[in-house]
């Protein structure tokens, strides 16, 4: 018996691109472009959930962004996978779309191979990702994992003080919110530079959040 073909529909303004995605996914055994759409717009008001297993989605369309797409989509959705195909590589870009709910984001120079596989990787449940992508997602992991060490050797009010002093207050002014006195908050942070072996508050800004 045959398998099924892996569905897919692409939202992409760029007609060039579209077109060449449509192409390379008709013309190869196991897959099947239904849909092709230019705008998030359309995409919302088209795209009913018959069974398509794959949305490659970009991420900069006119109007209405990728992201936001995927989001009104995703509740009417639930068992499509979302795969961002885009040119941002930026951190701000990256989390927003993996937070929002997509399961694989693959940078638009990725070769027509790749692209094949990273859907077929998505349908079996994996979580494809260009390779710069994946490294920017560990090294943003690793840093999180550093700075909650670090902070862990504080108490939570040098914690809470600290993020007062993140934030560009004064010491008078974290008193004032703590209901403290100014003689405790100098002696608070005294606490935290001695703890994270820095001399001044940018080292210990540094440190704590791993600037």
């Amino acid at each position: 018996m045959k398998e099924k073909n892996i569905t897919v529909s692409i939202v992409e303004d760029i007609e060039e691109i579209r077109e060449a995605l449509r192409v390379l996914i008709n013309g190869s055994e196991g897959f099947e472009c239904v849909h092709v759409y230019p705008d998030g717009e359309e995409a919302l008001d088209k795209m009913l959930d018959k069974g398509i297993d794959v949305v490659l989605m970009d991420i900069n369309l006119p109007g209405m962004d990728g992201i936001e797409c995927m989001k009104a989509l995703k509740p009417v959705m639930p068992d499509t996978q979302f795969m961002m195909s885009t040119v941002y590589d930026d951190d701000d870009h990256i989390f927003n779309a993996l937070q929002s709910g997509a399961s694989g984001y693959m940078l638009k120079r990725t070769s027509p191979s790749q692209i094949l596989e990273a859907i077929r990787d998505l349908h079996e449940g994996g979580s494809p990702m260009s390779s710069e992508i994946a490294r920017r997602v560990v090294r943003s992991m690793q840093k999180k994992g550093k700075t909650a060490e670090t902070k862990e050797m504080l108490t939570n009010r040098e914690s809470e003080i600290l993020d007062y002093l993140a934030k560009g207050f004064l010491y008078k002014e974290i008193a004032a919110e703590l209901f403290i006195s100014m003689e405790t908050v100098k002696k608070h942070i005294h606490n935290i530079y001695e703890k994270l072996h820095v001399q001044n508050r940018t080292e210990a800004l540094n440190k704590a959040y791993k600037r």
